[in-house]
């Protein structure tokens, strides 16, 4: 029996460059979406069918969006799941589901049930303030997490010794004992309710020292056959033991000794995986079109050796965006620019992304590192 799935209106709460992307796959299926997202200039505001301007975590705002839709999801976890709870019980398809949003919201819920379902991650203790975590000294060197409203590197930070103690995040948060990693890698998987499950190959990630965002990102990564079998396992693991209907990044550190270990989970696409629109042969958004709408789930496979660089805009530079070297990029093989239609750029905002696809490994990473200093978004304001 055929299915006209491509009639039912897909809502999306948020509408950052995420949203953007999915929308770019949504296109080629006829698949209507509607944006909820609180900036009136978001850059999904010209390219969704319905474009809504209102607060992802007001319960009204939330659930009178949803009630016009079939199916919703998000591009970001900071949502009011109480919302949709209530359209999911009223028979509306919410994938991710709400319980699951809502234990992503909270660092503290999401490292408890890494230790409850015994997924291998770090060792840790929950604290409620700064005093508490100044109490728990002899647990140095950790990272100070808070448990809400942290992301992209924001509410994270290091304390390797007592004298760093007086940066302790004042709210409740956990002590992550810190590893001593040799690689921070990253295996997507994505899931329908069918229960069909695929992962695609582990990326590895490279960190921006002090933004603390993925500066750049290599596929596949390099690992033993044993360490990628082994973060395959663990990231299938981690979306059957949530019961999870999408997409899921799960970041994973590997020790010296070969340890695979978890380190957060994002429900959604994710800046791991952008190199799929290209390097895979089907991409992280147009999976997660598939495995919320419960269409047939895409092959993950790597065409061929691919490298991501974000671009972020400049320190120093806030104002209207200025894009240099694009051209001078463009004219590259197998350089493929993606901007994310910001028109205001401020110190380390997330602008865009590049990625280059080569067959040679070591030519790819010359080639990245290149590139990324050829191209810079900058503001003559």
């Amino acid at each position: 029996m055929t299915t006209n799935t491509s009639s039912q209106i897909l809502g999306v709460l948020g509408g950052g460059q995420l949203g953007r992307m999915l929308i770019q796959s949504a296109i080629n299926y006829n698949q209507d979406i509607h944006i909820l997202d609180p900036d009136p200039n978001a850059p999904c505001k010209d390219i969704a069918q319905h474009f809504q301007v209102g607060s992802l975590k007001d319960f009204d705002t939330v659930y009178s969006f949803g009630k016009s839709c079939d199916v919703l999801t998000v591009e970001i976890e900071a949502v009011n799941t109480d919302a949709l709870h209530k359209l999911a019980d009223e028979g509306k398809k919410v994938f991710p589901q709400p319980h699951i949003l809502k234990l992503i919201q909270d660092k503290r819920e999401q490292k408890q049930f890494y230790a409850q379902n015994g997924i291998p991650t770090a060792d840790f203790i929950l604290t409620e303030n700064k005093a508490d975590v100044i109490s728990k000294a002899s647990f140095l060197p950790a990272v100070n997490k808070l448990g809400k409203e942290g992301y992209d590197g924001r509410g994270v930070q290091i304390l390797r010794r007592e004298a760093d103690l007086d940066q302790a995040f004042d709210a409740p948060g956990l002590l992550e004992k810190l590893i001593d990693f040799d690689k921070e890698i990253a295996v997507t998987v994505a899931r329908n309710e069918n229960g069909d499950l695929i992962a695609y190959p582990a990326v590895e990630c490279a960190f921006h020292p002090t933004a603390n965002l993925v500066e750049f990102l290599f596929a596949p990564a390099e690992i033993s056959a044993e360490v990628e079998a082994k973060a395959q396992e663990i990231a299938k693991e981690v979306i059957l033991k949530l019961d999870m209907v999408g997409i899921l990044a799960v970041e994973m550190f590997v020790t010296k000794t070969g340890e695979v270990l978890v380190n957060e989970i994002a429900p959604r696409p994710h800046n791991s995986g952008h190199h799929t629109i290209e390097a895979n042969f089907t991409s992280q958004f147009e999976q997660h079109l598939r495995s919320v709408m419960n269409w047939p789930l895409g092959n993950p496979d790597l065409r061929c050796p691919a490298a991501m660089i974000n671009l972020l805009g400049e320190d120093g530079f806030s104002g209207p965006a200025i894009v240099e070297g694009k051209e001078e990029a463009m004219a590259e093989k197998g350089v493929y620019i993606h901007l994310y239609g910001k028109k205001l750029t401020k110190p380390f905002r997330k602008m865009g992304h590049v990625t280059i696809l080569d067959e040679n490994v070591e030519s790819l990473k010359a080639r990245a590192h290149r590139i990324k200093e050829l191209i810079k978004i900058k503001s003559n304001a």
